[in-house]
């Protein structure tokens, strides 16, 4: 029990320590939304043209012809945590766009046993109770296009929020820009995450860390600082369409995800480290679509101190009628890497159909 109070207050102080320029930091801002992208590896930050570009490039809004909202759901660790995603974006003139986002990722019902313990050290099941640990992040987006033909810029506003029960919790912002330019055929793009840094500021219950920082005799934590800061991360791609016989289409991207810290990425510095993802969606009459991709290659050291390349294979199937669209993706096929498989679904639909 002294372990499982003592991991908890790890969890806690990890959690909220502070000024430190995190190598990872408000990861769910990372894992990715829409089933379509997911099952391309993410590798859609040249090609993305729909609701979904808030997230992936919001330079891609300009390219709405009507409102479109998008809704998405997956769960994570076995159902432990849930995601969620809510966006509407809609175009204000044959020039730009705008659109907006909630995400939630979180985790319900966790137990609390800091208490489970009495003065007189008799263990008491009543005092056992639950708390959520959830992250919030609403972005604003806008999107224009710009006078050299094909080249289209927009930036995301967002607010993060982030909540560990009664302990702590937190508030960020931070910016994004993206880039889009079309030549003919060919499409690239350059998403570049948190340029001015997210700053999350986080405000701690000192009455409620008290409880739980003396729960275990000689290992009293010290509060936190309350300052974490995500440095930025920039990704770039380069995407191609093919059309055959008017009723099949293929379109493949590759895109370079950077960070400027170093990490197990498989192409890492002590500056930057970057990681490849290829995704592609081969598409019959604008109506069903196939799709697959490979990403997040890692550097995996086992427990005999070995070294392997993972990866995250994962596919896809798509479906659009009359401004609905249902898309599916299960990612990391094979088990290739770290990361756990997942069933994805997400629906879009265009304005038409509420009018």
């Amino acid at each position: 029990m002294k372990t499982t109070i003592f991991i908890f207050i790890i969890t806690i102080s990890w959690s909220v320590s502070s000024q430190a320029v995190r190598s990872y930091s408000n990861e769910f801002l990372n894992i990715g939304v829409d089933a379509a992208a997911l099952g391309m590896s993410n590798a859609v930050v040249a090609g993305t043209n729909d609701v979904n570009s808030g997230y992936w490039n919001p330079a891609g809004l300009v390219h709405l012809e009507d409102n479109q909202i998008s809704l998405m759901h997956a769960s994570y660790f076995a159902n432990i945590a849930n995601y969620d995603y809510i966006a509407f974006a809609k175009p204000i003139d044959d020039r730009s766009a705008i659109g907006l986002s909630v995400i939630r990722f979180g985790v319900d019902d966790i137990l609390n046993t800091t208490q489970l313990i009495d003065d007189q050290g008799n263990i008491d099941f009543n005092r056992i109770s639950l708390f959520s640990t959830a992250d919030y992040a609403v972005t604003f987006s806008y999107a224009r296009r710009l006078p050299l033909d094909g080249l289209n810029v927009g930036v995301n506003a967002k607010v993060v929020r982030r909540i560990i029960g009664d302990f702590a919790n937190s508030w960020g912002f931070g910016l994004d820009v993206g880039l889009q330019w079309k030549k003919g055929d060919w499409d690239f793009g350059l998403t570049a995450r948190d340029i001015t840094t997210t700053v999350n500021a986080w405000s701690i219950d000192e009455d409620e860390f008290a409880t739980i920082s003396d729960a275990v005799e000689g290992q009293n934590q010290e509060l936190p600082e309350k300052t974490e800061i995500t440095i930025p991360k920039l990704q770039i791609g380069l995407g191609r369409q093919w059309v055959f016989h008017y009723d099949y289409s293929l379109r493949a991207e590759i895109d370079l995800n950077f960070r400027f810290t170093q990490t197990n990425d498989v192409i890492s510095s002590s500056a930057v480290s970057a990681t490849p993802a290829v995704g592609f969606e081969f598409g019959y009459v604008d109506l069903v679509y196939v799709r697959g991709g490979v990403g997040n290659f890692q550097e995996l050291t086992a427990l005999d101190n070995s070294t392997s390349i993972g990866f995250q294979p994962n596919i896809g199937v798509g479906f659009k009628y009359k401004g609905i669209h249902v898309d599916y993706a299960l990612t990391d096929i094979g088990d290739q890497s770290a990361a756990i498989y997942s069933n994805v679904f997400s629906l879009k639909l265009d304005w038409e159909l509420f009018r």
